[in-house]
């Protein structure tokens, strides 16, 4: 056995909490680290303050520890497990080596004898210091940006004389790109130099002479101790250097590298990864490559740690790298350990692939008003898709359709912009939608050399959307009777949604879909194999294309479906889509429960997402997974294939919500609450109504559908009135106002961006104190899981609060309401399954805000704090197995927990960072404080109407 035997113990350190630049692919990273080492059965200790995850479920680690991640809390933890024998730090992002290297430079690992696995510390050191790194690559010839470091001002001025603009400046030792940026002009230079000197831990910045338009690409790499290597995926950017990776378009496998250059760049990242350091584990290589014909390759940068793209990379691949990289730490070698995929083969088999996969990313502007939309060195998305198809032009089609902002696709649905300097624009200082903006310039007539020396972006890639384009106009030359069957097959090929043919041919989706269904052309699904199908696949890891039909020997007609379907009773779970301000990791956290107890029930469970950051989407959680938009068109094929019980929505956030309707009308039967109730409690007022009917109190309110009905609720409601539109997650477009220009503005701005919503509007009770409650139902029985109380006053969206468990200055008699209300709306509603309640309380009157009877945000916590298998139970209740009074509840907590959002307002230095009704926290952490008497809760006590804005 090779594996180092002496390691029996090991010490894992997580990400925390969830901020721009280092999201839950660090979650899934570690999750998938540490299911690989109990498999060994080695005792895995963690430590992570996220709540929100399923890393830090009790389930995942012998020892969960949320606890901050600070050198307090590793002596803390090392003291009460002295038979630590190493610690395994790259599975945590940047948070996890700056904290390992912050430990080892205060002596504790020495001091406690704990070995550091996975990387040396070395490595980290020379590949943060750029300097450093800089030298060794020269040393070892690979080339470099002319660059050089600078730690004071008037160094970085001399610097910048010397090199001419454009600049790019980069900080050491930040995450996410923070504290970098381009300079194009001198008179910029200053307040970014002094900033990126500000942002870096060490004050310390490299400047370099910027690489405009170059191609960049990333390399995955694992090594083992006898230095065998694997380069696992490679990751071309669609974007030019000069914006994040991860806020660019990526593909893969690369689409327009020569093999000759590919050859030359693999052989550089494998000598890198050898020049860094003796260790074994994953690498991220960074290069940038000339657009020209000599194809020259420079070194970005190097990574000794599983990265944001390797997360992409396994889900784009199915080789599991974490997984793999977990046990080359404890002294496997890759030629031992088998591809989990196909069973058959080694760990040392490259990955090859027979289809592509394109990630998007997906902004959150809107929630940050007045920052700089134009993307660039810092990292502003707040997460991300992925899809697969059999050419480019599907899987991107396939991915702007899984980014769940109101797009059908490229073109085809009459959203694209129309004016020129808007576009033109759009492509000069790359825009969030640049990806759309592409489209609607070829649309317009602008030449695609334009379009190239604009953006930069390879000719390869505009002529794919040129062919994108020509299709849609042949298209739209015929009608829904006179289209051909394989001009159809052909748009479906190459990715068009139903309802944007549809809109081509100026007729219905349903139209599409008949015809589709009469003609023959339906999705086929294929196996992600990591071999380009050489060899069988083990894993039931789908995604969906459309083929030719191939004719067999007898003249029968069919396409390949390489899956299968059982005849076992099946239950779908939609997942939730992109991570984005307001439905986070939490509702993954909820679908991935969901999923373990239908399983538990003995369904066979089948699990459709499209975030390839997450652990719902890792291959082995689900008995199928289908990597898919979460949107109708596919999912519903995905239902008339697997025939299942039911789908359950409501672990999934507002994403799986707003598909209940479609389910109801074709007659699929949703599991737990019902698409009527869930219906009731998203109109306003129609839950308004419900509260009279059973007398609980609610603040004064009406319903308007323009600016004119709404000045006429305000003579009535009084000012302030808390303006609230329907369906919508996250406090988006929730304001307080106190005024009418101020309503106005706000009504007319919300129904430009609404059309037809009903908004709701009510007196904001002004200094309430707001609580919430969870509860598990089954229609007869309540169990509340859950009562929280926020220290921040009424106003400010839940999700922004720091939230108390229990509550700590609640009397009997508010709680008692409390109580009593959860269980006569829970009941009143229908509920089965999981419901979220909000109450502002005011002059011991307890007042509801909303109900949402599904998976809440703050599960997870309740669930952590108490350490009870909440969403298990919800699920089993959902799916009529348990009642409620069939679970023997037990929470366990000494003291209080509280739940502490976290804000990534550094990405944004220009915004506003006054909280308010509308969601901004990117993630939470959680905090145990034995009393009330703790500084830590005195201090937020103190601060909570400070930032309260009307």
């Amino acid at each position: 056995m090779p594996k180092n035997e002496k390691l029996k113990s090991i010490l894992i350190i997580g990400s925390g909490p969830i901020i721009i630049g280092q999201a839950c692919e660090f979650d899934y990273s570690g999750t998938q680290a540490l299911r690989s080492l109990r498999e060994d059965g080695i005792e895995t200790i963690l430590i992570n303050s996220n709540p929100a995850t399923i890393m830090t479920d009790p389930t995942m680690a012998d020892h969960v520890y949320l606890l901050p991640l600070t050198t307090k809390s590793i002596i803390k933890i090392l003291k009460e497990h002295p038979q630590i024998d190493a610690v395994l730090p790259t599975m945590g992002g940047q948070t996890a080596l700056n904290l390992c290297i912050e430990a080892d430079d205060k002596g504790i690992w020495a001091d406690f004898d704990v070995d550091i696995i996975g990387v040396d510390i070395d490595a980290i050191n020379i590949t943060e210091d750029r300097e450093q790194f800089r030298e060794l690559m020269l040393k070892i010839g690979v080339g470099m940006a002319p660059q050089a470091t600078a730690n004071s001002y008037l160094k970085g001025k001399e610097i910048a004389q010397e090199f001419g603009f454009p600049l790019v400046i980069r900080a050491s030792y930040t995450l996410g790109g923070a504290g970098a940026s381009f300079v194009y002009k001198e008179e910029d230079f200053d307040e970014l130099l002094t900033r990126g000197l500000e942002v870096s831990p060490i004050h310390e910045v490299m400047i370099d002479k910027a690489l405009i338009g170059w191609k960049e690409y990333e390399l995955e790499l694992l090594r083992d101790k006898n230095d065998n290597v694997v380069i696992i995926c490679t990751i071309e950017n669609m974007d030019p250097m000069g914006i994040h990776t991860g806020d660019s378009i990526t593909v893969a496998p690369a689409m327009t590298l020569s093999d000759k250059t590919f050859q030359r760049m693999r052989d550089m990242a494998i000598h890198m990864m050898r020049s860094i350091g003796d260790f074994a584990g994953g690498c991220n290589v960074q290069f940038a490559v000339s657009p020209d014909e000599e194809e020259e390759i420079i070194a970005i940068e190097i990574n000794p740690r599983v990265s944001r793209s390797s997360a992409l990379a396994s889900k784009a691949t199915g080789y599991p790298i974490a997984k793999v990289a977990a046990k080359l730490a404890i002294g496997y070698t890759l030629d031992e350990l088998s591809n989990q995929i196909t069973g058959s083969t080694s760990a040392l088999f490259e990955p090859t692939l027979d289809y592509v996969v394109v990630k998007i990313p997906r902004w959150n502007f809107d929630k940050f008003e007045g920052s700089d939309r134009q993307l660039g060195l810092q990292m502003k998305a707040v997460g991300e898709v992925m899809a697969i198809g059999r050419s480019f032009q599907e899987a991107l089609h396939k991915a702007t359709q899984s980014l769940e902002i109101k797009r059908n696709g490229l073109g085809a649905d009459g959203k694209g912009y129309k004016d020129y300097q808007q576009i033109i624009d759009k492509l000069t200082y790359a825009s969030w939608d640049r990806v759309f903006a592409i489209y609607d310039a070829i649309q317009m007539g602008i030449p695609l050399s334009r379009i190239h020396e604009i953006t930069k972006i390879d000719m390869w890639f505009l002529k794919q959307y040129e062919e994108l384009h020509e299709l849609e106009k042949e298209i739209s030359t015929y009608t829904i009777d006179s289209i051909e069957r394989d001009l159809l097959l052909e748009a479906k090929q190459k990715g068009y949604g139903d309802r944007q043919i549809a809109h081509m041919l100026k007729c219905l989706e349903s139209q599409v879909y008949n015809k589709r269904d009469e003609l023959n052309i339906n999705r086929v699904y294929k196996l992600v194999d990591t071999c380009a199908a050489e060899f069988r696949a083990e894993t039931p890891y789908y995604y969906s294309t459309f083929e030719n039909e191939v004719e067999d020997s007898e003249g029968g007609k069919f396409s390949a479906n390489e899956s299968i379907v059982s005849d076992k009773k099946k239950i779908i779970v939609l997942g939730s889509g992109p991570n984005r301000i307001g439905q986070g990791i939490e509702f993954d956290y909820c679908c991935v429960h969901g999923v373990l107890a239908a399983s538990e029930c003995g369904y066979e469970t089948i699990m459709i997402n499209c975030n390839p950051e997450t652990v719902s989407t890792d291959f082995d959680i689900a008995d199928k997974l289908y990597f898919e938009p979460v949107f109708w068109e596919h999912i519903y094929d995905i239902i008339r294939h697997e025939k299942p019980e039911g789908v359950i929505v409501q672990l999934g956030g507002q994403t799986a919500l707003k598909l209940a309707e479609k389910l109801d009308r074709y007659g699929i039967k949703i599991i737990g609450t019902t698409y009527q109730s869930l219906d009731l409690a998203e109109d306003r007022g129609l839950f308004s109504n419900l509260l009279k009917e059973n007398n609980i109190p609610y603040p004064q309110f009406d319903i308007a559908t323009t600016a004119d009905e709404a000045a006429a609720i305000a003579d009535v409601l009084d000012f302030p009135i808390l303006v609230r539109p329907s369906y919508v997650l996250g406090g988006q477009g929730m304001k307080i106002v106190i005024n009418k220009e101020e309503l106005e503005e706000h009504v007319v701005d919300l129904l430009r961006r609404m059309p037809g919503n009903q908004l709701l509007l009510d007196h904001y009770l002004d200094g309430a104190i707001e609580a919430e409650a969870d509860a598990i139902c089954d229609g007869e029985n309540v169990y509340i899981i859950g009562i929280m109380e926020h220290i921040e006053p009424c106003g400010i969206h839940s999700g922004d609060s720091n939230a108390t468990l229990p509550p700590f200055n609640l009397g009997e008699f508010v709680m008692q309401q409390i109580k009593d209300h959860t269980r006569k709306i829970a009941l009143a509603l229908k509920t089965v399954g999981l419901i979220n309640i909000q109450f502002a309380i005011k002059d011991d009157m307890v007042y509801i805000i909303e109900a949402n009877p599904r998976a809440s945000r703050t599960v997870p916590f309740i669930a952590k704090a108490y350490g009870e298998p909440y969403v298990n139970y919800a699920t089993k209740v959902m799916l009529g197995e348990k009642k409620v009074t069939d679970f023997d509840f037990n929470p366990q907590l000494k003291g209080y927990a509280i739940k502490q959002p976290v804000f990534s307002f550094n990405k944004f230095p220009n915004v506003n960072k006054k909280l308010g009704p509308e969601m901004k926290s990117t993630g939470e952490s959680i905090l145990f404080i034995d009393s009330l008497k703790d500084d830590e809760f005195y201090n937020l006590y103190s601060r909570r109407k400070m930032y309260l804005s009307k």
